[in-house]
């Protein structure tokens, strides 16, 4: 044996010698190592992943806020510690954290204790609700307030005149549902100076009697020469807005937010930056963040956004992601402002409206992918989707690159639209709730042929492939991904016995993926959130059925719980 192999030998020999009791302890130790030791270990669930690759699973095991492990819970015994915590489900579903796609956080966080008229039917109900609210406010101070949905009591549009006898000392500012509407009453009228002789602003109208004086109503574009009026509000109220909201999306199982901010035709694009500066970046510096939040920013603002990401990446922290951009392109179907091919059978002469000029439109949605910001663009009538096809379509040409353009609302569509959005990789943004309060209106508004062709394509569209992620839009609506999915299940409105257009109902399975894994593809954060698999943070609703086929059967459940980085959040 020659001097080398015997020196060789000799360190075999040793390492071997002082390895032997590590492995000892790794084999034969009941405790596994550190690294491998779960925080929570969820078992006999029914546990839907959302993804494809293993849809269910009966155990979850988290560690340091990520899954650490999905499968059977046969296999999970080597991740217990002296500090796991075991969670028995009992049978209990669970489904991954739900992602709202479309909200205005800090408006909802704010109406929560303004005037609400959402769900009024009554004519004499939305006055009561006014007039109480004006009790308790101060001579001179603005009444704010909105959601009210003239279509609830028949169609009749509010006037100043139903709320101008008990608000003389105070100016009314009330929002319709949709956002793209609002009722003045006259103290506010004349404080903004609206008269009979106001033109209507480019992608406005001021609603007038037939005697040319100014109704209150305010339509998109023409909101603009109100709301300067309104008090700014100050950063204690937007900061209390967000916990107040937050707090709500827990209680409803959602965990992350697409937030459209404070931006809507006729506000003040620096809305979305002050929120920014003043609410985002002091509740994440406070550790204030309850709930996951990707912000867009108005398309005005493109530069700006741009130069941010630039300087500080998409994540500024497990809580708050910087999206992209939105524009407008119509306005709303409630408000009779949704851009259509043919006219509004109610209104002969009425297209719609367009809110963006399209080359303003477009030279913006071409600055902003050229600087590598993802675009979405809120579109109701069929003409708008297809105008905001054709844009994206042309701006595509400049470069493949994985751009994941999107459409807001995308509610109503021409025949091959549908087809278009999978073929040009769209994502459709949609809120099933909207659907409830539009089927009467829309076969009132565009006749029964239009309505049942073209309204929420929702399994054409994934049937061409387009990527469909399901939102609330709140506070238009509620914020309830539970009620979003019965509604795509189900389709059935109020006082309705049946779907409205049964062909486009979605299957639960398709329906959970839309609200969960399909929504973070929807805004670039598919790498973190969206589905429980390896890796993933770990946020997660536990429900209150035991019954996958039952839930699949009637779309019925509630939030028992609902945990973000494997910690639970609610209750």
């Amino acid at each position: 044996m020659n001097l080398y192999t015997l020196i060789s030998a000799t360190i075999v020999l040793a390492i071997s010698l002082f390895s032997l009791p590590l492995l000892n302890h790794y084999w034969f130790n009941s405790t596994p190592p550190r690294f491998l030791t779960a925080d929570l270990i969820l078992k006999n669930g029914v546990i839907f992943t959302s993804d494809v690759s293993l849809p269910f699973a009966d155990s979850m095991a988290v560690q340091n806020g990520r899954i650490l492990r999905v499968g059977n819970y046969s296999a999970f015994q080597e991740l217990a510690g002296d500090g796991t915590k075991i969670l028995n489900l009992d049978g209990k579903v669970v489904v991954p954290g739900f992602i709202d796609s479309h909200v205005h956080l800090i408006p909802g966080g704010l109406q929560m204790v303004r005037v609400e008229l959402r769900g009024v039917n009554y004519k004499d109900e939305f006055v009561r609700r006014v007039k109480e609210a004006v009790k308790n406010s101060n001579k001179g101070s603005w009444v704010l307030g909105g959601g009210w949905n003239n279509d609830l009591w028949g169609g009749e549009l509010p006037v100043a005149s139903w709320i101008d006898d008990m608000t003389p000392h105070n100016p009314v500012w009330l929002s319709r549902i949709d956002g793209h509407m609002g009722l003045a009453n006259s103290v506010a009228l004349q404080l903004a100076q609206i008269t009979n002789l106001s033109q209507d602003p480019n992608g406005g109208t001021i609603v007038k009697a037939s005697d040319g004086e100014p109704t209150g109503l305010l339509i998109d574009a023409a909101m603009k020469l109100i709301l300067p009026w309104i008090p700014e509000v100050s950063v204690d109220e937007r900061r209390e807005a967000l916990l107040r909201a937050s707090n709500l999306a827990l209680t409803r199982g959602v965990t992350t937010v697409v937030d459209f901010g404070r931006y809507f035709p006729g506000a003040s694009v620096q809305h979305s930056w002050e929120d920014f500066s003043d609410v985002y970046q002091w509740a994440v510096s406070s550790a204030k963040m309850r709930i996951r939040v990707c912000l867009f920013f108005p398309l005005e603002t493109w530069s700006s956004l741009a130069d941010l990401i630039k300087k500080t990446g998409r994540a500024l922290s497990n809580w708050v992601y910087l999206g992209g951009v939105k524009g407008y392109a119509d306005g709303s179907l409630g408000s009779n402002s949704a851009l259509f091919h043919e006219p509004y059978a109610d209104e002969p002469d009425n297209y719609g409206l367009q809110v963006m000029e399209i080359e303003s439109l477009f030279n913006m949605t071409m600055s902003s992918d050229k600087s590598g910001l993802q675009v979405a663009i809120h579109a109701i009538g069929d003409r708008a989707n297809d105008l905001v096809l054709d844009i994206y379509k042309s701006v595509a040409t400049t470069g493949m690159r994985d751009r994941r353009f999107r459409i807001e609302h995308a509610q109503h569509l021409a025949p091959g639209a549908a087809v278009r959005f999978g073929d040009q990789g769209i994502v459709a943004s949609v809120q099933p709730q909207h659907l409830l309060g539009d089927a009467d209106s829309a076969i009132k508004k565009l006749g029964m042929d239009r309505a049942e062709k073209g309204s929420y394509l929702f399994q054409s569209l994934l049937a061409s492939n387009a990527k469909l992620a399901l939102g609330s839009d709140w506070p238009v609506v509620d914020i309830n991904p539970l009620h979003d999915i019965r509604i795509s299940m189900k389709r059935i409105p109020p006082s309705w016995d049946k779907a409205w257009i049964q062909s486009e109902r979605i299957s639960l399975a398709d329906a959970i993926i839309a609200h969960t894994l399909s929504a973070a593809h929807a805004c670039f954060l598919e790498n973190d959130l969206g589905s429980l698999s390896l890796g993933k943070l770990a946020d997660f609703v536990i429900l209150s059925t035991d019954s996958w086929e039952d839930f699949a059967a009637e779309g019925s459940a509630s939030i028992e719980a609902t945990y973000v980085s494997g910690v639970q959040a609610y209750p």
